[in-house]
């Protein structure tokens, strides 16, 4: 495990890397992301990385770090908004550095060693700036405006979303970037707005409306184009295909926006299109994103989840709604959200209601309702309970949909209601919903194979955690070399550690977290910082600790024996083999040593 940066930017001074480090302390930073709770020297929370139910994700104050014993990931403060927000290590140091209020040199070096995500990014700003000067200052751009303005698009809504328009021509925006702003072609590819055409490139959007799109860090990741004439025999939208820095499974429209709403409203209101999160911002209900007209994706959930605790569905209320909110469902139960459904009136998507019946809508948003009510009803609706065959398209819907459901009591709420209007049993529900699968509603999920260690090492860890992080190390470290003298093996990283510890003791009786630390081979750091992190249970007082420390270390001191005692069996075959009768009694000796020393323990190897 790394508990450093990295990378380091080459431009700078480790110094100056350090120094935004130091300015910011871990603890506080990871408790903006998740939430955290203090476990003795540490704090712990459930790792944001992978799905787990017991907390193993670690924080340590004393030195800044951060460890998951589930997923194995683990470092500083720069690792892990790399790891959390998917960024490149001089993303992240800007971001820190831009927190800390410490400048960061631009050099001419530095510019030159850019990421290609961060030179998208600028070529996607600059895009972005030359596709919204011509909606709303060029003659080209007319046409555009006529149209959102007869859609009831502000002049102020444009500016707020940063709309913008292509120009018809094959080539504006390109000629802009290559001859004005100096890029080359192959990096406007790259960003995914022009494409290669003969021997010559051209812009990929022309002649249609503007969406950029934006992530939560406002970094402009991509563009979605809408053409204005409803009759086109084109695609109504398209999108920037992915790029290093746009992925359609990741982004969510409007949310650099909308995400303080989002947060204050607890609220996030899910809608398909561009235009559906435009309408509603306009008409003041601002805790709105969009997306591209299907389900969530497991990532969208997890960023959506670190605004609100409730996820509302407001997708077209025909058949591709209903089944793009079934597959959403798996992972919003799975990150422990709350789903719910806005019924839309007046309208068949959110803009069109608003336009038309804009009150309907506004007391529809208000009247929001449990996700598995809605489709409870759209479900009876569509089949007869009377009948055993209705019976059985209702089940076969809805009970996939109820398995997945992670709170018990709810889950059980909604099985009775299904029993009781297919008037049938519970207990057939309950088997019923036991033998579902939910073949449909597949969700990626990271699943975390074990890394089988040997017991000691283990065991070792423990033992040093107990140490390290107790309220007196030095009287517990004299407890478990006592404990252990003899048998630890030399070459071990527990033993290396515990000769550091009497060290560092034999010249005071505190213990100088950084100072030891300093003190140690690099070699030993890792196993030092695992133990320092390990998620320890909670000791009532001193001497349940000690029993701890005393069951631990006998633990081990067994293990040992045993392990030696298999070597000296092996020995003692290959010695009978050659026949060899004097080192064989010797050994024989030995072995009864260490079976007498081994039954006297009072913690016998599991």
């Amino acid at each position: 495990m790394h508990f450093e940066s990295v990378e380091v930017y080459n431009s700078l001074s480790m110094d100056e890397v350090a120094q935004i480090r130091e300015k910011i302390d871990i603890v506080s930073f990871i408790a903006e992301f998740i939430t955290l709770k203090k476990a003795g020297r540490n704090f712990k929370a459930n790792c944001p990385f992978h799905n787990e139910k017991t907390p193993s994700f670690m924080v340590n104050p004393e030195r800044q770090i951060w460890h998951c014993f589930g997923c194995s990931k683990g470092g500083d403060i720069y690792s892990f908004l790399m790891e959390y927000e998917r960024l490149e290590f001089p993303e992240a140091l800007r971001m820190l550095a831009k927190r800390t209020g410490i400048a960061l040199p631009e050099r001419p070096s530095q510019i030159a060693k850019s990421s290609k995500k961060e030179k998208i990014y600028q070529i996607n700003n600059l895009a972005r700036e030359f596709y919204h000067y011509v909606l709303t200052k060029h003659s080209a751009g007319e046409k555009a405006r006529i149209y959102l303005e007869e859609r009831g698009v502000t002049p102020k809504i444009i500016q707020t979303f940063m709309l913008g328009f292509a120009p018809f021509t094959g080539n504006a925006l390109t000629k802009y970037l290559i001859e004005k702003k100096l890029f080359p072609r192959q990096d406007l590819i790259d960003a995914g707005l022009a494409i290669q055409y003969t021997e010559r490139v051209r812009d990929f959007f022309r002649g249609r409306l503007i969406f950029p799109l934006v992530d939560h860090r406002d970094n402009v990741v991509g563009f979605s184009g809408r053409v204005l004439d409803k009759n086109a025999t084109t695609a109504k939208y398209i999108n920037t295909r992915e790029t290093l820095a746009y992925h359609k499974g990741d982004h969510v429209f409007g949310l650099n926006i909308t995400k303080d709403a989002i947060r204050k409203a607890n609220q996030v209101i899910v809608c398909e299109g561009e235009f559906d999160v435009i309408s509603c911002f306009h008409n003041g209900i601002s805790n709105v994103v969009g997306v591209k007209g299907t389900a969530l994706t497991e990532n969208q959930v997890n960023l959506l989840a670190r605004y609100a605790a409730k996820i509302t569905f407001c997708f077209d209320g025909d058949k591709a709604g209903q089944e793009a909110i079934k597959r959403s469902l798996l992972v919003v139960e799975k990150k422990g959200l709350m789903p719910t459904v806005i019924e839309i009136t007046g309208g068949k998507d959110p803009d069109e209601a608003l336009r038309l019946e804009p009150g309907l809508f506004k007391k529809a948003v208000r009247e929001d309702t449990g996700v598995y009510d809605y489709l409870l009803a759209k479900a009876v609706a569509a089949a007869d309970p009377e009948t055993a065959q209705g019976k059985k398209q209702i089940a076969d819907e809805l009970l996939p949909l109820i398995a997945g459901i992670k709170n018990e009591i709810i889950k059980e709420h909604y099985l009775r209601k299904i029993a009781s209007l297919l008037e049938t049993s519970y207990d057939s529900i309950m088997k019923e919903a036991q033998h579902q699968t939910i073949k449909e509603q597949k969700v990626a999920v990271n699943t975390i194979s074990a890394i089988k260690r040997p017991k000691e090492e283990v065991m070792e860890e423990y033992l040093l955690s107990l140490i390290i992080q107790s309220d007196d190390p030095k009287a517990i470290t004299r407890i478990a070399s006592a404990r252990l003298s003899g048998y630890l093996p030399k070459e071990r990283a527990c033993q290396k550690i515990l000769h550091h510890l009497l060290d560092h003791f034999a010249i005071g009786d505190t213990f100088d977290g950084q100072k030891f630390t300093h003190s140690l081979p690099t070699e030993l750091i890792t196993s030092y910082d695992t133990s320092l992190l390990y998620p320890l249970s909670h000791f009532e007082d001193r001497q349940k600790l000690l029993s701890e420390v005393e069951k631990a270390a006998a633990s081990l001191r067994t293990s040992y024996i045993h392990q030696k005692m298999k070597q000296i069996a092996k020995e003692i075959k290959a010695k009978e083999q050659e026949g060899l009768e004097k080192e064989i009694n010797e050994l024989k000796k030995e072995y009864s040593l260490l079976a007498s020393q081994k039954s006297q323990s009072n913690f016998p190897l599991a």
